[in-house]
């Protein structure tokens, strides 16, 4: 389901969206302390270039509450925050791309999959029809996995950070119908 509010920011923003077990909203202040976490684990920072700075922590707490597009992913039942998840629409990677991050106590519980499918399926409908596209560390297995369990199928390997990268495109409607269908 999703609702969406143009009071402030682009038409498509604020988005509310719920699945089974989460709900998906604009990050607020007071989901900072949780999303800290996501930025300081080295679990969840293992692929991402390490835990990020000081610096830059300081930065993301006055820049993320509100911005478009950024999604803090809650259960349902407790409203705890499980992760985020992203949408940039026009990309510079050539579509609207998602990217996210989970914190470890919630892994392995088809959480991820279950948001990242929803966040997905909403940004096929933004404005402009661009591609929905994600990037991830080609060593990166399980974010892998992930992806192509909700219909992404990997395209391009580049290098970006030192480290190869794929690069992974929604397949298309029709095509993910058929998928699932098998």
């Amino acid at each position: 389901m999703v609702s969406n509010s143009s009071a402030q920011g682009p038409a498509w923003w604020p988005a509310f969206l719920e699945t089974p077990r989460l709900t998906l909203g604009p990050v607020t202040a007071e989901d900072l302390p949780s999303i800290e976490h996501l930025w300081r684990d080295e679990r969840v920072r293992r692929f991402l270039g390490g835990p990020v700075t000081e610096d830059k922590i300081a930065v993301r707490h006055r820049r993320l509450p509100g911005t478009p597009g950024a999604f803090a992913v809650k259960d349902r039942p407790k409203a705890q925050l499980v992760g985020m998840v992203t949408i940039e629409p026009d990309s510079p990677r050539g579509g609207t791309e998602v990217s996210y991050t989970f914190l470890p106590e919630w892994w392995g519980r088809g959480l991820g999959r279950e948001a990242v499918a929803a966040a997905v399926e909403w940004a096929r409908d933004l404005p402009g029809g661009n591609p929905v596209v994600a990037v991830t560390q080609s060593a990166n297995t399980g974010s892998r996995r992930l992806l192509e369990a909700i219909g992404m199928v990997a395209g391009a390997e580049v290098v970006e950070y030192g480290e190869p990268q794929t690069v992974y495109r929604l397949l298309s409607p029709a095509h993910m119908r058929q998928k699932s269908n098998t």
